[in-house]
């Protein structure tokens, strides 16, 4: 990265500095932006300095800023420069008018799309003059077309309708492009016929024709001028690029049009990807023969282009989508073939009335052959020209264009034409079928895998993308198949280079030997295959090959052999031959031939077994008898059965056998690995079909009311709903329901307790949406039912929960959170059916609103079935752990995959660990049945089993029981008598005493009666449960039947479900809700499949609710590549995208996380947020921090040692400054008594990580005194978690990185509790745009750190927050070494007390140690001595720790 802008050339004439081009990939710095750079200048002089709003001057506009521009080619990095000074927010857009230059209009439009590629908000700052921006946007679309304009600036402006066509959330956008793609355009079709033909097929677009027409006819000419313009930029813009496909002279010509036209495919691509657009320019193109002209084009056939000959296959793919375009319906594959066979018998009926004698063979050919292109073209070559542009004319194809046009019209165009019309193409079901899931070298080589590796925004890809719509569910499966794809597999790629860069191969094929080492790796000799089965019926490839590898791990230190044993069935390995260059070069270094990276060949095979040395499986927690080294584990796989046979078949033709030349094993971590099962469910349902619930299907895809998914329109929502333990009291419940009357039922006569009963006056109910008879699912013309005014009044009753026995145990547990009123619309939202979105800000109580929805339908709906997800274990975890806590029974709860262990509870709730938590429940149940059989003196073994506990139920204690309440019925029956004959008195006996207190009424006495008979009525229908248990014997039948029958709350994270979704489905298992937490962390496939864990049922999905929680405006998922994480936005969420397409969220309003004033930092992100009453009274948030002048502080940390931030690898960012700033800080902290557990250590980038975990362990680690903190994390591991106190280190010195993207800055500071301490540099972050209502704030206190001195933390510290302090009790630190030697001076004084005193020092390291994960820490993994045994003479059972990082020789 740059450190500085290249320096300015200053000219002799007048000493003004020109602008030379920077580094195209460097980012600004601040050197950049504040020193003497002439955009920095300029941006100094006219606005960035100017008190008021300044008006943008066309001169300095044209002289200082576009042509300083043109000299540099528009260079990025200028561009962004420009974008980081404000050029748009404080000089171009505020003083736009219509009389504002062109240059001016173009430089608006540059600065949108770096905006848009830097991933920044963009057309939010055009939204407090609409007026102008319409009339920018009309300007733009001018120059578009205009072909005076240079072809590099065209393609900026292509650009920037692009991200127009991709913001059309935006209403601004919309308005502006609606009319671009609207069904005028088809005035440009070629005939009359054509456009009648389309009329045929619906008759509502002649309706919609003549309402266009009309309109046209009645406008003034302005308007009509106008509407002129919108129907045909399209058309005039598709014959321009038609032109520059076959009209380019030079090579500078060449390239620039090259880079025009795949902008351009990009538009077409984009514009055919989405209904709205796609309806009626599917037709205009496919009218105009545009990709048989593109792909006869000397653009298209050169081999350079591979770019965008890719482009133009995905157009392909959309054009030739089996959708119908009016309707937004997926023909399936019997419409898709008729369709194909209505073309062909229309081509047959044509021939014959033609030219029945030259096309006589075509008029009997069969469909299948006339499909095939070959076959295709043989038959029209009977025809001479004339007569083939007649067929084609015929067949209703274009054959006449403008005179103008660069087109070659000649026979192969037309015979083109033809062939694209009537060919049979494979649809994209029948590409994802013949899909490789596993990769070879040849795939993670490929060209344009490696196209999108090196995306830095200047051209575009050939990837699908996903954005606000689409256009069926088998389109969004396909993109999401391809694109997750792609992205595993640029994870497994970049795995397999950093074990060959550890590893280092020299030689090649047998002769190859290692020179360094890798935990993930072992050298092997080649696999031995063991059994190759025959194919199944239809299939070409063998059922399996199994295949034996030796592993030597005789060298192995025991907790990298341990990672080799662990391997589990289906875990996937790679085989690998590698490659060594020929020669070593200098400095030891090796160069890699070709782009492979010494990986020459690469085969996928899965674990079936790991077994000993003698070939006996291995058993988990086999222990070592420590007296000899273990040498040998066999691993038995499956190889890739389909990639072999094309291996067998080449070996067949006398190439040599891959499989005689691997030399190489290669894992992956568990959690990195699971690709293929994924990777698996996508593809099945991409093949399958399957719908989204039919009342969620269009809000899902993007098209229709955005709120019809909504329990206010649904014509099930429920009238009334018990929310039990929601409402605390009756107070609670009438602030719960602002601007409503809460009306007592009226066998009440006023306010009563809990539990309520909330019904909903029948005249809340709304109207049902109107039926449309067209099915046009079009978002301006829907018609929506408009929700009707709710009734101001609820009526509330009440019931008397039932006794459930006399133990403190059977007593029910209750919600004791008194939830806010937006926390109650969420939750009675969440209750009812249909889709609740809830957006909840950090500290807002997401989870516990989560918990209460789980409650309300698990009490109000016995028979329903909920589906609990979220992205991480951790969150899963937390939301367990409360749903524990509350009324819901045991047995019911069922935790899928792993992570329970994590769960701060002593049941276990893994789908195995509750088979034995069943039999474990049934062993004391049935003890209880030995006290009840010695209750009743009852001979026999009653307690033995499920079986005679039920037998003794209908034999002594139903009959025992009906008899007692028949006499208790009596109404003659005394309390006495109904005491004395109580039939459970001796085993009750063990209950609080008096089970029946003295002078209870007969009400009290029967209803303690009622309570214990339930108790007891319990045992024997939990045993009922559990009997299954013992008569089904295979655990995992056990399992299973517990998964489908028995569980009625069952949890996962998004990842197993994707992983399991074939298995669990294939079970039967059903259920009706699903809420999901981390919604917004999760990506849009994962968000989809825990949608689809059932088989549909009548072709839809039962589901009754989906719940999403989450918050959009904090990190979103994490995408590795940045091709498909910003290009194809991978990135977004299903949460993300239903809040861009305005579907009702709810926002929770109330933090109780945070002082009231660090909140403010992050609060202007969220405008309605508040803080909860407990928070501002609660000591610790009045008490102030011992020790420290603020509750918050950005500290500016200056050079230290002369240095900033460094970079000794590519993205591993560190800042030595900022690291011993903020150990400092801890030990201060930690010398004044602060408990380590309540301090986190968080930074921006994973360098600074390891950096300020290498300062800690250096002074504090093993130290009394400090110890180590909570934990030290980056703030994207971080999100939804929090501490009292939290230290942040934002590393950056030149430039502010990705800090800039604003989701992440709210995660940084929103994870305080109580203190806030920033280490930065103000220099750096003060002047960004996006930031600065938090930088404001940060930067109005003082940026040097202030301390105050006589303070500790303890009981007896009570300075409130607001407390002056004397100035004698300040210490300001000047700087890290400042800082150092107060700490130290500190610690020494402290230390000669403690031995003044005779006290002890604190327990070694603290009172917590800090959370170390390794799967994050990858630095010393993989040293030698971290590998292997240093001496392989002798036994060593002392093994080093487990590190990680790079291998050396």
């Amino acid at each position: 990265m740059a450190d500085t802008m290249a320096e300015a050339a200053v000219s002799a004439a007048d000493g003004t500095p020109t602008t030379t081009a920077l580094d195209p990939n460097a980012r600004p710095t601040v050197a950049d932006l504040q020193g003497d750079n002439h955009f920095a200048q300029v941006a100094r002089k006219h606005w960035l300095a100017v008190k008021k709003t300044p008006k943008a001057r066309p001169d300095i506009i044209k002289r200082e800023l576009w042509d300083e521009l043109e000299k540099v080619d528009f260079a990025y990095s200028s561009l962004l420069v420009l974008e980081n000074l404000q050029l748009l927010e404080r000089y171009l857009w505020p003083s736009f008018s219509e009389d504002a230059s062109n240059y001016c209009a173009m430089l608006v439009a540059l600065m949108i799309n770096v905006k848009r590629r830097e991933n920044l908000p963009s057309w939010e700052h055009f939204a407090s003059k609409p007026a102008e921006f319409s009339s920018f946007f009309r300007r733009i679309l001018s120059m578009n077309v205009d072909r005076s304009q240079p072809v590099k600036i065209r393609t900026q402006l292509i650009s920037f309708v692009i991200g127009a066509f991709q913001s059309l959330d935006s209403g601004l956008v919309r308005k502006e492009c609606a009319p671009l793609v609207n069904i005028a355009i088809w005035q440009n079709l070629h005939s009359e016929a054509a456009r009648e033909a389309q009329f045929e097929h619906h008759h509502m677009l002649r309706k919609a024709w003549r309402a266009a027409h009309k309109r046209f006819d009645a406008a003034d000419e302005v308007l009509q001028a106008r509407l002129r313009f919108e129907r045909s930029w399209l058309y005039t813009l598709t014959l321009d690029f038609l032109d520059r496909l076959y009209n380019s002279t030079n090579r500078q010509e060449i390239q620039d049009n090259l880079t025009y036209c795949e902008r351009f495919v990009e538009l077409l691509t984009d514009l055919q990807s989405q209904l709205p657009t796609r309806r009626y320019v599917n037709t205009l193109l496919r009218d105009l023969n545009l990709l048989p002209a593109i792909r006869l084009s000397p653009m298209y056939t050169d081999e350079d282009n591979g770019l965008f000959r890719d482009l133009y296959n995905l157009l392909s793919h959309f054009t030739y989508f089996p959708i119908e375009d009016q309707t937004g319906r997926q023909l399936s594959k019997l419409e898709y073939d008729q369709e194909h066979h209505n073309v062909l018998a229309k081509l047959q009926r044509v021939a014959t009335s033609a030219f029945q004698e030259k096309l006589q063979l075509l008029t009997l050919a069969n469909y299948g052959s006339l499909g095939n292109r070959s076959e295709l073209q043989g038959h029209v070559r009977t025809l001479d020209d004339t007569e083939l542009v007649q067929l084609c004319s015929l067949m209703g194809l274009r054959t006449e264009y403008p005179k103008s046009t660069f087109l070659v019209q000649d026979r192969p165009f037309f015979t083109e034409a033809l062939l694209s019309l009537v060919e049979y193409r494979p649809t994209f079901k029948d590409v994802v079928r013949d899909m490789s899931i596993l990769p070879t070298e040849d795939v993670l080589f490929d060209t344009a895998f490696l196209r999108n590796e090196t995306y830095d925004g200047s051209r575009p890809l050939a990837i699908p993308k996903l954005n606000l719509q689409y256009l069926t569910m088998g389109d969004f499966l396909w993109r999401s198949f391809i694109l997750y794809r792609a992205e595993s597999f640029y994870g497994i790629r970049k795995d397999l280079e950093d074990v060959i860069k550890r590893v280092q191969p020299r030689g090649k094929g047998v002769t190859t030997k290692f020179g360094g080492f890798s935990r993930m790796s072992l050298p092997i000799s080649n696999p031995g295959i063991v059994d190759v089965a025959p194919s199944k019926v239809g299939e070409q490839h063998p059922a399996y090959v199994r295949a034996e590898i030796v592993l030597d791990v005789s060298r192995l230190q025991q907790p990298v052999r341990r990672e080799w044993e662990s391997l589990r069935p289906d875990d996937v390995v790679f085989l690998l031959v590698t490659e060594g260059p020929d020669e070593p070069l200098r400095n030891g270094h090796h160069r890699q031939s070709g782009n492979n990276q010494g990986i020459h060949k690469l085969r996928c095979a899965e674990v079936v077994q790991v077994q000993d040395e003698n070939g006996r499986p291995l058993r988990e927690n086999t222990s070592d008898d420590g007296f000899r080294r273990i040498r040998q584990r066999r691993l038995i796989v499956n190889i890739d059965a389909t990639q072999y046979q094309e291996d067998m078949d080449r070996v067949a033709q006398g190439r040599p056998n891959i499989y005689e030349q691997i030399n190489l094993v290669v894992r992956r971590r568990g959690r990195e690995n699971n690709f293929r099962p994924i990777l698996e469910s996508i593809r099945r349902l991409t093949l399958s079909d399957i719908p989204a619930p039919s009342w969620f299907q269009e809000v899902f895809l993007g098209y229709g009311d955005p709120a019809s998914a909504s329990y206010r329109r649904l014509p099930n929502r429920l009238h009334s709903i018990d929310f039990r333990d929601t409402f605390l009291d009756w107070q609670h419940l009438i602030e719960s329901w602002p601007g409503k009357s809460i009306e007592p039922h009226e066998s009440a006569e006023s306010s009563f307790g809990p539990p309520y009963v909330v019904n909903f006056p029948s005249s809340a109910e709304p109207e049902p949406a109107t039926v449309r008879t067209s099915k046009k699912r079009r978002r301006d013309q829907s018609e929506v039912a408009q929700p009707v005014q709710e009734d101001a009044s609820l009526h509330v009753s009440t019931y008397k929960p039932p006794n459930m026995g006399p133990y403190p145990a059977d007593a029910p547990k209750l919600n004791s959170v008194r939830f806010t009123p937006a926390q109650v619309e969420a939750i009675s939202s969440g209750t009812q059916p249909g889709l609740t979105v809830v957006v909840g800000p950090p500290g807002t109580g997401k989870t516990d609103v989560a918990t209460q929805i789980i409650s309300n339908i698990y009490h109000n709906f016995p028979d329903q079935r909920t589906l609990l997800v979220a992205r991480s274990n951790q969150a899963l975890n937390q939301l367990f752990q409360k749903i524990v806590a509350l009324d819901i029974d045991e047995r019911h709860l069922l935790r899928l995959g792993h992570g329970e262990e994590e769960l701060e509870t002593e049941a276990s709730y893994s789908k195995h660990g509750r088979v034995e938590s069943f039999l474990e429940r049934g062993a004391y149940y049935l003890s209880e049945v030995e006290r009840l059989a010695k209750n009743f003196n009852a001979p026999g073994a009653h307690n033995t089993s499920c079986e005679t506990a039920d037998y003794f139920n209908l034999v002594y204690v139903k009959p025992a029981w009906t008899q007692y309440w028949d006499r208790v019925s009596d109404p003659e029956c005394t309390v006495e008598q109904i005491v004395a004959e109580f039939p459970f008195k001796d085993y009750f006996s063990n209950a609080p005493q008096p089970l029946f207190p003295p002078g209870a009424g007969r009400e009290q006495i029967v209803d303690i009666v009622q309570g214990c008979y339930r108790h007891v009525e319990k045992i024997f229908t939990e045993l009922e449960d559990i009997r299954p248990f013992e008569i089904l014997r295979n655990p995992r039948d056990k399992a299973n039947y517990l998964l489908i029958k028995e569980a009625r709350i069952i949890a996962m994270t998004s990842t197993h479900a994707a992983m399991r979704r074939q298995e669990i489905a294939a079970l039967g298992f059903h259920y009706d809700n699903v809420i999901m937490e981390e919604a917004a962390q999760i990506t849009e496939i994962e968000n989809f499949i825990p949608l689809a864990l059932q088989n549909p049922q009548n072709n839809e999905l039962p589901l009754q609710r989906i719940v999403l929680c989450g918050d959009h405006l904090q990190n979103s998922p994490i995408i590795q590549n940045l091709a498909f994480r910003q290009y194809a936005n991978l990135e977004q969420s299903l949460f993300l995208r239903l809040a861009r397409l305005g579907v009702p969220t709810i926002m929770l309003d109330q933090q109780g996380r945070a002082r009231p004033s660090i909140a403010e930092l992050y609060k202007w992100r969220y405008p309605k947020l508040g803080t909860l009453p407990s928070v501002t009274t609660s000591p610790e948030f009045t008490t102030a921090n011992p020790g420290f002048k603020y509750d918050y502080q950005f500290i500016n940390v200056p050079d230290y040692k002369g240095k900033g931030e460094s970079e000794p690898t590519p993205h591993f960012i560190q800042n030595l400054g900022e690291a011993e700033y903020t150990v400092a800080l801890f030990m201060y902290m930690r010398l004044l008594g602060y408990p380590a557990h309540t301090i986190s250590i968080l930074t921006t980038y994973a360098g600074q990580r390891a950096l300020i975990k290498d300062v800690l362990n250096h002074r504090c680690k093993g130290n009394r005194l400090f110890g180590l903190p909570k934990i030290v994390a980056t703030v994207d591991k971080y999100q939804g978690e929090q501490n009292d106190y939290v230290i942040l280190s934002l590393v950056r010195t030149r430039s502010i990185g990705y800090l800039r993207d604003i989701r992440r800055l709210t995660v940084a500071l929103s994870r305080a509790r109580l203190g806030l301490y920033i280490l930065g540099r103000a220099s750096v972050f003060e002047s960004c745009f996006e930031l600065k209502p938090a930088f404001d704030v940060l930067l109005s206190r003082t940026t040097k750190l202030t301390l105050v001195t006589d303070e500790m933390y303890d009981s007896y510290f009570s300075r409130q927050v607001d407390a002056k302090i004397a100035e004698g009790q300040k210490a300001v630190m000047e700087g890290v070494e400042h800082l150092g030697q107060y700490v130290f001076e500190m610690t020494k004084a402290k230390i000669e007390a403690l031995k003044a005193n005779g006290g002890q020092l604190p327990p070694a390291n603290g009172d917590v140690n800090m959370t170390n994960a390794p799967a994050d820490d990858e630095e010393d993994a993989d040293r030698e001595e971290n590998v292997i045994v240093q001496d392989v003479g002798e036994v060593d059972d002392d093994y080093p720790e487990d590190g990680e990082g790079e291998g050396k020789p």
